[in-house]
């Protein structure tokens, strides 16, 4: 097996001191920049990668970034928001040669637990936080391990007093709050009732995502909020929680539509949930869009192909990734923190919502009476 290349042979090769070789490639001062780029083109040449367990123990980075998703396993192969936003996430850290490190967790607590041992272990330089939560434990966690973070999605209300995780001994003092990409789910849920309510419908139920999460909550209160901004109370106008699984999807759907008062409008708080709708209500004799209208909150070729093609919001998930990532590694790199937008959806109306059926008197009451 051929030897890994070491500082030693790079200082060799390049007529140089191990210490400059050591300055060159961890991007410290002290020796020139034709220097800096001769060395690092003969430690290119060798084949030479730095030893991440080595650089942890003497303060450097990892190199890495880690990613923890705390969600029911059986709801991850259902859903494509999370590829895509990954695959924008990857994008980035593979240009800037930083490893993404990704585990799945079943909760919140757990998800904590994963970020003491990473920093502990010095096995990543920043988290992408994802889901963010109302009542969330993990912004005062972070803070206090001093661990660089970006949240993705807009985060929710801070954990209550006494409930924020204990200080961590020997940690580095509280960082600012944490930087944050977040999209404008208030206003999605906006232009989704102008829709449906231009059209004319009255009845309308969203099927929501996992209660607790902020962005759930948002939607159901913008969702609230434009109801009653057109005079429609929750009677007619409101939401129920699953956990994003077509399983759940599909049992809210059948409970609505078994209503004395069923809704004329169903807006899925994902795609796979909306194309179940549709598998149901076809199930049931309810054509869509005629007596039933769909809309999917993120667009996926799943809304393209099945037939009506469903109406749904289209944003750009990888772009949302590929801006968080950036905003990490600035961050890491020392950049302060912020809020970065990303660009707002846009909701793209397609042959899967059309205006209700007219309600029809029934036959009795047009006769005359006895």
């Amino acid at each position: 097996m051929a030897r890994r290349p070491t500082i030693k042979d790079i200082a060799r090769r390049a007529g140089v001191s191990q210490s400059a070789v050591s300055f060159a490639l961890n991007g410290r001062p002290g020796v020139s920049q034709d220097t800096r780029a001769r060395i690092r083109r003969v430690a290119e040449e060798l084949g030479w990668q730095a030893n991440s367990a080595a650089r942890a123990l003497s303060g450097e980075r990892s190199g890495a970034v880690g990613l923890v998703l705390a969600r029911p396993a059986h709801t991850l192969g259902a859903e494509s928001f999370f590829l895509r936003l990954v695959s924008g996430i990857q994008e980035v850290l593979a240009a800037a040669g930083t490893a993404l490190l990704f585990q799945v967790v079943e909760d919140v607590d757990a998800e904590c637990a994963v970020y003491r041992r990473w920093w502990a272990e010095r096995r990543v330089d920043g988290v992408l936080v994802v889901d963010p939560r109302t009542g969330d434990p993990r912004p005062a966690l972070l803070a206090e391990l001093g661990l660089p973070a970006v949240t993705i999605g807009e985060p929710g209300p801070p954990a209550p007093a006494g409930l924020a995780p204990p200080a961590v001994p020997g940690s580095l003092p509280p960082s600012p709050p944490l930087s944050s990409v977040r999209a404008d789910d208030a206003g999605a849920m906006a232009q989704i009732l102008e829709h449906l309510h231009g059209l004319g419908h009255r009845r309308i139920v969203h099927i929501a995502g996992l209660p607790g999460l902020a962005h759930t909550v948002r939607r159901m209160e913008s969702l609230r909020a434009e109801a009653e901004r057109r005079g429609l109370g929750p009677d007619r106008v409101h939401s129920v929680v699953t956990d994003y699984s077509d399983t759940e999807g599909a049992a809210a759907t059948r409970r609505v539509l078994a209503e004395p008062r069923p809704p004329t409008a169903l807006v899925y708080d994902n795609d796979v949930m909306a194309v179940t709708g549709r598998a149901v209500a076809a199930e049931l004799g309810i054509p869509v869009p005629h007596r039933l209208s769909i809309v999917a909150w993120d667009d996926s070729a799943l809304c393209r192909v099945t037939h009506p093609r469903l109406t749904a919001l289209v944003r750009d998930t990888a772009g949302f990734g590929r801006l968080a990532a950036e905003e990490l590694l600035s961050v890491i790199a020392g950049g302060p923190t912020g809020v970065r937008e990303s660009e707002r959806p846009r909701l793209e109306p397609r042959e899967s919502t059309a205006p209700p059926p007219r309600i029809l008197i029934p036959e009795p009451f047009l006769e005359p009476p006895p």
